[in-house]
């Protein structure tokens, strides 16, 4: 399965759904977060982060652009683009070495950092929907695909 569009009702269902990508992912990979102002991009992530065994708070990035973490044996990179000018930018953050060896990466706003960044496993578009969020999962390769048939199975 290369695509899955899901419907999540309020926030505890957005985080819940973002541990359970947390799961399936094992903490490797690059996943693509795509929405407007306010859609839910930042909650998802707080819910994988969490998800990955994480107890801290989880912070949006946009000053920073990108937050760190370390989680036992998983490293997670929590990157907002949001405020990027320029997409070259990333090459003096040295955007390069966070998609290094067994990661999650998950980045927020990433046409901002068009040219600069990696194929992703995973696209998930977030767009409002009633009181809920309208989540839509586009598989970009064998991994995003087998995580999508994953999570097809559970919540359809």
């Amino acid at each position: 399965m290369s695509e899955l569009t899901l419907y999540l009702a309020d926030e505890q269902a957005m985080v819940e759904f973002g541990a359970r990508i947390a799961q399936i992912t094992g903490g490797v990979g690059v996943i693509f977060l795509e929405g407007d102002l306010g859609a839910g991009k930042t909650t998802l992530s707080r819910g994988i982060i969490r998800g990955l065994g994480h107890t801290g708070a989880v912070k949006s990035p946009t000053f920073t652009l990108v937050e760190p973490y370390e989680i036992g044996a998983v490293r997670a990179f929590h990157f907002d683009l949001y405020r990027l000018v320029d997409p070259e930018e990333l090459e003096y953050l040295g955007i390069r070495d966070y998609f290094e060896g067994d990661a999650l990466c998950l980045l927020e706003w990433p046409q901002r950092g068009a040219g600069f960044l990696p194929k992703p496993d995973l696209t998930i578009t977030i767009t409002p929907q009633n009181n809920g969020r309208c989540v839509h999962l586009l598989s970009q390769g064998s991994r995003g695909e087998s995580w999508c048939a994953a999570l097809a199975l559970e919540f359809k």
